[in-house]
């Protein structure tokens, strides 16, 4: 009888200690020394500038490694090219989940890419967070797919801040819009209606474009035609520099002309003829690395030493800048997920941020979260470019959808 209770009392122990290790136990993708992340990025292709945001991440990530780590964890930052393309970065996606096991895919780039991958990661039960995209969807849809966040402000938000500006400062504008044909261009669109309100019979001409196309210099002929004096240009990468010197090339001087903020970097605006650029406004949520007016900042000269280590093509990127802030706020969250983190506790650290002071973002930007406002970065400021650099004007603003 006393052998039966001994050997049922060390069942009971061991049951118990199986419990609790099985309480501790990582999700895959954390060990003891290690915490592997991945993403994608367009590495290579048309829209290859905006590797710099996968870039200046990592580059944060690396310095927050020599300095300690997150609770006593190195990161590993796994990114693959997938070229802009959503095919690609589905397969991509795919072997960083099912082959290299990673903990949470962070930061993919792109509308259509981040589209593509999120009924697969919140099947899988997958964190997919802080993605670089303003897809009001990322933030809005969250109790279907409840292990999704973006990052950056929302586009339908963003395009809203641009129609009331042009309520407020032009309200006889005639407006022209070339707009990316897809969720990315659309969602800025629609924003813009909405910013616009009654007076969105104002918008009276808009040409579409297919993210695949080569060029959009007959788009903006069109746009031209219509007799506009206002123009949104709501493009990425290559598109808005067709966008700009096509405007050039046919004499089209409109009086205010709007470029989204994905396509705002100094280093974008810089390559067109200035006469076209001149007067272009824009939103702004990061400082920005190539403005002199930062130079004595601290959080942007934590932001140079850190590139001038990891990514010397970063210390003027706006993109790397982008990469770096999210990044801070990746950090912050992993932190609040715990000693033993899971995929669980990782997306309810990062739904319940209150992060204040993050180095790379405007001053007075508060990065918050909730379970049900999923919208991380939802303050920003207006920005006009003239002589070459961009110029922070107005009152902080509250980007909401």
């Amino acid at each position: 009888m006393r052998k039966l209770s001994l050997a049922c009392a060390l069942v009971a122990a061991l049951t118990t200690a199986a419990a609790a290790l099985g309480a501790t136990r990582s999700d895959p993708g954390v060990d003891a020394n290690s915490i592997l992340i991945g993403g994608t990025a367009p590495l290579s292709g048309e829209a290859s500038a905006g590797a710099g945001v996968a870039r200046g991440a990592e580059a944060y990530f690396k310095w927050v490694d020599a300095h300690g780590g997150v609770n006593g964890r190195k990161i590993e930052y796994r990114y693959l090219d997938d070229g802009y393309d959503p095919s690609r970065t589905v397969q991509a996606t795919r072997q960083l989940v099912q082959q290299d096991k990673v903990f949470a895919i962070y930061n993919t780039l792109g509308t259509a890419n981040n589209l593509a991958i999120r009924s697969f990661l919140n099947q899988s039960k997958v964190p997919q967070l802080f993605s670089a995209s303003g897809a009001t969807t990322l933030g809005r849809d969250y109790a279907q797919y409840p292990y999704t966040m973006g990052y950056i402000p929302s586009y339908a938000a963003e395009g809203k801040i641009y129609g009331q500006y042009i309520v407020k400062t032009r309200p006889k504008a005639k407006i022209a819009v070339l707009y990316q044909d897809d969720d990315y261009g659309n969602d800025l669109l629609g924003g813009l209606r909405k910013g616009l309100g009654g007076r969105a019979r104002q918008l009276v001409a808009k040409a579409g474009y297919d993210p695949t196309a080569t060029d959009v210099a007959s788009q903006v002929a069109q746009l031209k035609g219509s007799g506009a004096d206002t123009f949104a240009i709501f493009a990425f990468g290559k598109f808005s520099l067709q966008a700009f010197f096509a405007m050039n090339k046919l004499g089209w001087r409109p009086k205010v002309t709007i470029v989204n903020a994905v396509s705002s970097a100094s280093g974008l605006m810089a390559l067109p003829p200035a006469a076209s650029t001149e007067g272009s406004v824009s939103i702004v949520f990061t400082k920005d690395p190539a403005n002199p007016a930062w130079a004595k900042d601290k959080g942007l000269k934590l932001f140079q030493t850190v590139m001038k280590r990891y990514y010397a093509d970063g210390v003027k990127s706006g993109y790397a800048a982008a990469g770096a802030s999210s990044a801070y706020t990746m950090v912050d969250a992993l932190k609040k997920a715990g000693k033993d983190p899971t995929r669980a506790s990782l997306v309810n650290a990062a739904t319940h941020l209150n992060e204040r002071g993050n180095p790379f973002l405007l001053p007075g930007i508060v990065v918050k979260t909730t379970p049900r406002d999923r919208f991380p970065v939802s303050q920003l400021r207006l920005q006009r470019w003239h002589k070459g650099r961009w110029n922070i004007f107005g009152k902080m603003l509250v980007a909401k959808p």
